[in-house]
Parts: C-alpha cells; sequence; structure tokens
C-alpha cells in the first residue's frame, strides 16, 4: 500500500472507532482508541487460530508490519505533536516551576533508569533468564521518560491544580532529551559489551565497552545545549517574520515551516529534536500570541494545531493498539513484565519524591498529594514503544520488547482512566 493509502485506512479507522466510542464507551478519547485497537487485534488473533482459513488477521498484520513505528513516531508525528502541545503551554508557568521541571527531567530519569534497569535485572535472574545488567539499563532508559504525548493528552480529561499541571507538562516535554541521550549511551554500552561494536556513537566506549564519560558529557551537552539554541534562533526567526505580516493562512504555514524545519536540522546536527521543536513552540505559543499575531490569525493557527494534534493522537494511539498484531512477543516473560509494572511505578515514586522533598526543605510549596498525583500521572506511550523496536536484532529484544508494550498499556489504561478520581481525592 501507498502512504496514502495507509494514512487514509488509519484516518478513517480513528474516525469510525472515535466515534462509536463517543457515542457507545464514553472513554477519554485517545484511550479509546488504544482499547479498541487492542481488543479487536487480539479478537483477530484468536479468530486466526481458530478459524482456518481466516485471512483478514494476515492482511491486517501486513499492514501494520508495513509501517515503520519508529520512524513513524520519532521522525514523524513527534515534532507536530511536540509543537501543538508547547503552543498551549503557559510560559510564565513553566518558569515559577522551573527547578521541579529541571530536577525531574534530568535527575529523575536517571535515578529511573537506574532503578528499573538494576529491578529488571534481579527479577530475569531470579525468574532463570538472566538479561545482562547493561541492557536492563537499556530498558529503563527507554521506559522513564515519560511521553509528552500520552501525559498531555491523559491532562486534558482532567482539571489538575495549574502549579502541578505545569510540573507534569514541563517535565514530560523536556524529560526526552535526556532519556534518549540516556538510551543512546547505555545502548551502545550493551551493544559494545556483546561483542558488537555499534557503528554510531563508537567514541563513546572502547571495545570493551568502559565508557568515555567526558565523551558523553559531550554528546549530551550538545544534544540538549545545541537542541535549545537552536530552536531559540528558529523561534525568534519565526516571531519576527510573523511579525511582519497579518496573513493568517501565510502565518499558519510558516508554522508548519518552523516545525519540518527545526526537527530535521535538529537531527541532521545530532541534537534534540524533541527539546528543538518544544522551544519555538513554546515562542509562538506566548510571545508570538501575545506580541506577532492579530485576533484573526489566532482565531485560525490555534484551532489548526489543536486539530492536528487530535487527529495525529487518535492515530498514534490507535497504532499502539494495533501493533499487538506484529510485535513479537516472548510469552514465557509475561509474569517479569506483568512485575516491572510495580517496579516502573517505584521508579517513578522515588524519582518525584526525591526531588520534591529536597525543594520542600528549600521551602517550595507543593500541592496537598503532589509526589502520588506525579507518579501516578507519569503516563508512558509510543515513545517508548517506538524505542524499543529500534533496538537491533539481538536476544534480549523480544524480552525487552515485551516488557515494555506491557508496561505502556497498563500506564495509558489504568494510570490514564483512574487519574481524574486520584486527582479529586488528593488535590484539594
Amino acid at each position: 500500500m501507498t502512504i496514502i493509502e495507509i494514512a487514509a485506512m488509519l484516518v478513517v479507522l480513528s474516525a469510525v472507532l472515535g466515534w462509536i466510542n463517543h457515542v457507545f464507551l464514553g472513554l477519554p478519547h485517545a484511550i479509546g482508541l488504544l482499547i479498541m485497537g487492542l481488543f479487536g487485534s487480539l479478537c483477530l488473533l484468536t479468530a486466526s487460530f481458530f478459524i482456518p482459513g481466516f485471512t483478514l488477521t494476515d492482511d491486517l498484520n501486513h499492514l501494520i508490519s508495513s509501517i515503520d513505528f519508529f520512524d513513524t513516531v520519532m521522525n514523524g508525528m513527534l515534532a507536530f505533536l511536540l509543537f501543538a502541545a508547547a503552543l498551549h503551554v503557559d510560559v510564565k508557568s513553566l518558569k515559577s516551576q522551573r527547578m521541579p521541571i529541571l530536577l525531574m527531567a534530568s535527575f529523575g530519569v536517571l535515578v529511573s533508569t537506574v532503578v528499573v534497569g538494576v529491578g529488571l535485572w534481579a527479577l530475569s535472574n531470579i525468574a532463570g533468564f538472566a538479561i545482562p545488567i547493561w541492557w536492563a539499563l537499556v530498558f529503563g532508559a527507554l521506559i522513564s521518560p515519560t511521553d509528552p504525548v500520552a501525559v498531555l493528552s491523559v491532562l486534558k480529561t482532567v482539571k489538575v491544580p495549574e502549579s502541578l499541571e505545569a510540573k507534569i507538562a514541563g517535565e514530560s516535554l523536556f524529560n526526552d532529551g535526556v532519556g534518549v541521550v540516556a538510551f543512546t549511551v547505555l545502548l551502545t554500552v550493551a551493544l559494545a559489551t556483546s561483542g558488537i561494536m555499534p557503528t554510531a556513537n563508537h567514541q563513546l566506549v572502547d571495545t570493551s565497552g568502559a565508557m568515555n564519560y567526558l565523551e558523553v558529557i559531550k554528546v549530551f551537552s550538545v544534544e540538549v545545549f545545541g537542541a535549545i539554541a537552536l530552536g531559540l534562533a528558529i523561534g525568534v526567526a519565526a516571531l519576527w517574520l510573523i511579525k511582519k505580516v497579518d496573513d493568517a493562512a501565510l502565518e499558519t504555514l510558516i508554522t508548519l515551516a518552523v516545525v519540518l524545519g527545526t526537527y530535521g536540522l535538529a537531527v541532521k546536527l545530532h541534537f534534540s529534536g524533541p527539546i528543538a521543536v518544544v522551544i519555538p513552540g513554546l515562542i509562538m505559543g506566548n510571545w508570538g500570541a501575545n506580541n506577532a499575531m492579530s485576533e484573526e490569525t489566532k482565531s485560525h493557527l490555534f484551532p489548526f494545531w489543536t486539530m492536528v494534534d487530535e487527529v495525529l493522537n487518535s492515530v498514534l494511539f490507535l497504532l499502539i493498539g494495533l501493533e499487538v498484531l506484529v510485535l513479537r512477543f516472548d510469552q514465557s516473560h509475561i509474569v517479569v513484565s506483568l512485575l516491572c509494572i510495580p517496579l516502573v511505578l517505584a521508579a517513578r515514586y522515588i524519582s518525584v519524591a526525591t526531588p520534591v522533598t529536597f525543594l520542600r526543605a528549600a521551602g517550595q510549596k507543593f500541592s496537598n498529594g503532589a509526589v502520588r498525583i506525579m507518579t501516578w500521572g507519569g503516563v508512558r506511550g509510543g515513545i517508548s514503544v517506538a524505542l524499543a523496536l529500534s533496538l537491533p536484532e539481538n536476544e534480549y529484544k523480544s524480552t525487552i520488547l515485551t516488557v515494555t508494550y506491557v508496561v505502556v498499556v497498563f500506564s495509558i489504561i489504568v494510570q490514564g482512566l483512574t487519574i481524574a478520581p486520584l486527582v479529586k481525592r488528593l488535590a484539594k
């Protein structure tokens, strides 16, 4: 199938299932699509097992297999979704919560990576299939950052105190830079210690897998601070261009060019694409809206990006549900996968509670139940699945993929559907 045919099928399916959810189920839109996609996939797999000659599963399997999930998410949807999300975030709120956001998006991700990695290593040894510590840490890195797409989708369905919402949203927008760098470094080490010298990032390790810490710091600095500088430069330039005209269609086109150009250039320069595209989104949504755009432009541009966000969110969550048709699960490791759910939640609690305790001691105030709400609201999503799918073929990939998918599905469905009552009970 062509790209247009695949896109048409996914959008039509999203619209039909979205209508069914809205009329009959009443679940949050994105979560409802994931549940129906997952349920439909499991029904098809069951039918193909019991009904001889049932080919619909194979046809759909072939279709989903033709979609490169990693490329679709990381090099396609993510740039648009992050820009659309950043466009609606108040910079003043982020600034007032900058210390919690900075600590959770950096220190918190690294702490969670270690706790989850060591935990998976221990569980796998107890279960009798030892995953080497470096490969377990790779899983810790890909599952520790909260997914901005999933988190912001969930936040739309629940009323959270403004300061707490700023912390959760801000962390999710910026922690991907740290998470992806940690994933890159740990994957390089894991490959080297497995006897596979990676062709990319080989300067991070020697042939024995020993880390070059100065090179790691250099890569991290280039990825993060280079992305911030690029995002600021393009954001300010776009702001100047928009201020010179008053044409809603042209200004909307400029924002589209900003998204595609910023993300593409960041990837070429080895900067963090997610961070690079968030910065212009914040600039456009705040200084652009207040100082450079007419009311007519705002009445066109913001609804346009809201629609882009809704459509891509729908397709992404549906894809996560349908992906079960093509993922190569290791069924013998399902028990460890289920045990990793409380492990990831415990790591999330530690990574949130530690900086919050420190900041409270320094005099900063937090809402009631802040740690528990931020722990439960730290939803994982498509980015974790995409990173797991990007792993090179090896004996540990199927296990990591199985655990990742189980944790992500639990996170979106269970945490996403129960965060509202938790907030009502705790944030008083």
